[in-house]
């Protein structure tokens, strides 16, 4: 059971890694964090089971190659047999994007490359991801699970508020982070075809996984779905992935012309692409007729986005709280007070069909 964040008890650790050198690296950054504790270390994934059953854990980190059972394999026992967040740990993560979409839809919480930690660098980079993730998994509340398998395309259903004053949106662009790759697997495969508006996602994600990323959502949509290139035109019914290391922007030229703009400028940002960067010009270039989703995901990154489309009339929906892995975005934007709804993951699909007036083709 996870700490209750208000107990002050630091949240206990496993690290589960088959080289002795990174589970001593890895306690060593997690026990300087006096919020958290390393309570064991496992060497292979049988051993971690049986740490787990003893030990109970708030958080395990996992590593993706080991003898014997691998980080996979071991992820889908511990998510069978006493689920709780699991965040995967390993240079893999960075060789083998697909590998690390596998271990997210089979529930896994997060997952932090680790390289090789040849240089300091390296290890600040890495101790500031792992420890800012490990935190967000021990106060989440919630144990991950598994993808449900996709179901049919929604349809509309009058559970959900119409606003005939509203116009239709043009184009809805969507952020999230943490939890995103779940979420998004949730919404998009409920959505048809013949969508009338393109759709811009922007995942926080390190080079090399978008484009696996957008395959995987492709392959279980029946809605296109690919990663952005620079210039291209934005069409309705397609969604577009945007790369990991380049902001994505929108530029419009014309009432019926609208084209992707991939720039690495500016540099200043945290996350790059920004969800901010890529809302704020989607306001700036369709104003009334945008739509912006915030959906599960650390920090405030897309606050400022929402706000501007908030402000130039268009529509704002945020993830409920209770959904989302973590509500640090959708909150920000919460309580900024620029969200025109707040509903659970299962209803985004739903509201996107509602703000388009999308009807079925018999």
């Amino acid at each position: 059971m996870i700490r209750d964040t208000e107990s002050r008890q630091p949240a206990n650790i496993l690290v589960v890694d088959d080289s002795a050198f990174m589970r001593n690296a890895l306690s060593r950054i997690i026990n300087a964090d006096p919020e958290l504790n390393v309570v064991g270390t496992a060497g292979d994934g049988a051993e971690a089971l049986e740490k787990i059953a003893a030990l109970d854990p708030d958080v395990v980190t996992l590593d993706f190659d080991m003898p014997g059972l691998n980080g996979l394999e071991t992820l889908r026992h511990i998510m069978a047999e006493a689920p709780r967040p699991v965040i995967m740990v390993s240079s893999a993560t960075v060789e083998a994007a697909e590998i690390t979409l596998n271990a997210l839809s089979a529930g896994a919480f997060d997952y932090v490359p680790k390289k090789l930690l040849s240089t300091t660098l390296d290890i600040i980079h890495l101790r500031a991801d792992l420890i800012a993730k490990i935190k967000a998994a021990a106060h989440s509340g919630r144990y991950c699970r598994p993808l449900p398998p996709a179901r049919e395309a929604a349809t509309i259903t009058s559970s959900v508020e119409l606003e005939p004053l509203r116009m239709a949106p043009a184009i809805i662009a969507i952020g999230t982070s943490t939890g995103g790759p779940q979420a998004l697997h949730e919404i998009l495969p409920h959505l048809p075809a013949d969508l009338s508006v393109p759709i811009l996602i922007v995942q926080h994600m390190p080079a090399g996984f978008t484009t696996a990323f957008a395959h995987t959502l492709n392959s279980l949509s029946s809605i296109a779905v690919r990663e952005a290139t620079h210039r291209e035109a934005i069409q309705p019914g397609i969604v577009y992935v945007a790369p990991a290391g380049i902001h994505m922007k929108v530029q419009r030229t014309s009432d019926s012309h609208a084209s992707i703009c991939l720039t690495p400028q500016p540099d200043r940002y945290l996350h790059i692409p920004s969800i901010d960067i890529l809302m704020e010009s989607v306001a700036s270039a369709f104003s009334s007729l945008a739509m912006g989703i915030i959906l599960t995901g650390m920090g405030c990154d897309g606050a400022l986005g929402m706000k501007s489309i908030h402000r130039h009339g268009g529509l704002t929906v945020g993830q409920d709280e209770a959904s989302c892995m973590v509500h640090s975005m959708p909150r920000a934007c919460a309580d900024a007070g620029i969200l025109n709804k707040v509903v659970p993951l299962s209803m985004i699909s739903e509201q996107i069909l509602q703000a388009i007036r999308y009807r079925r083709r018999s």
